[in-house]
């Protein structure tokens, strides 16, 4: 194998490896939805590897678009950072409206007693919640999980691979377009076997920790971490 391409597939894999763990918002939202939501396995990994393609083709769409048409590079990486920017708001929005849904599920949620006096001076506690019948309630569910998965799933498709165009797409089409592709599939299955690893490990790891107390505002916690990690994305480059 060439010097130069075995320099350019080691890269892609390091790369492909390092920016996904400092990149929390590639795991953060898969873990906290999965858990809120109570994703099973299957669904997690799918959605999980569904968002992770479109993470990456993305990217290849506009490198490759970029090769094409002889766009320089430094345009490509302003795009780039374009599409990052819309990326980071929209996590932030989403994060800020799942905490504000789950503030109100959790309200709803909460046992209120009233005391009801008969005429015969017996008095009797009544309690209930203000959630819907189960009926609603599941149909709700599945409504509010479609909303998070194309939240997520936008989110995805407008994050760039910052590293990818500049640092393995160019250098490798420079040579040969059987160069470029081979780069772009070792970056993307490295990318996204990181993105899986990380969400299921984590969540095996939740599920050892004792938190059963706070399973009745787990939404809420999800909506936080989700809008940190944008934060984080957006105002501190992670």
């Amino acid at each position: 194998m060439n010097v130069e391409l075995e320099i350019l597939l080691a890269t892609a894999v390091s790369i492909g490896f390092v920016h996904t763990v400092l990149g929390p918002d590639h795991y953060i939202p898969f873990i906290m939805l999965a858990k809120a939501s109570k994703w099973s396995k299957s669904k997690t990994i799918f959605i999980t590897l569904l968002s992770g393609v479109a993470h990456v083709l993305s990217s290849v769409v506009v490198g490759l678009i970029g090769v094409a048409l002889g766009i320089a590079v430094h345009k490509l990486s302003f795009f780039e950072s374009v599409r990052g920017n819309i990326a980071g708001y929209l996590l932030i929005a989403f994060g800020l409206a799942y905490t504000i849904y789950g503030i109100r599920k959790s309200h709803k949620a909460k046992i209120h007693s009233h005391s009801h006096f008969h005429s015969d001076g017996q008095t009797h506690l009544h309690e209930h919640n203000h959630s819907k019948s189960d009926h609603l309630h599941l149909h709700n569910d599945a409504k509010a999980d479609k909303i998070k998965f194309w939240a997520v799933f936008a989110v995805f498709i407008f994050g760039p691979c910052e590293p990818l165009i500049p640092i393995l797409m160019y250098p490798a089409a420079k040579s040969s377009i059987a160069w470029t592709i081979l780069v772009v599939i070792v970056f993307g299955v490295i990318t996204i076997s990181t993105m899986l690893a990380i969400v299921m490990l984590s969540l095996k790891g939740i599920d050892l920790l004792p938190i059963s107390k706070l399973e009745k505002h787990i939404d809420v916690i999800a909506g936080v971490i989700i809008l940190l990690s944008g934060l984080m994305m957006q105002f501190f480059g992670m």
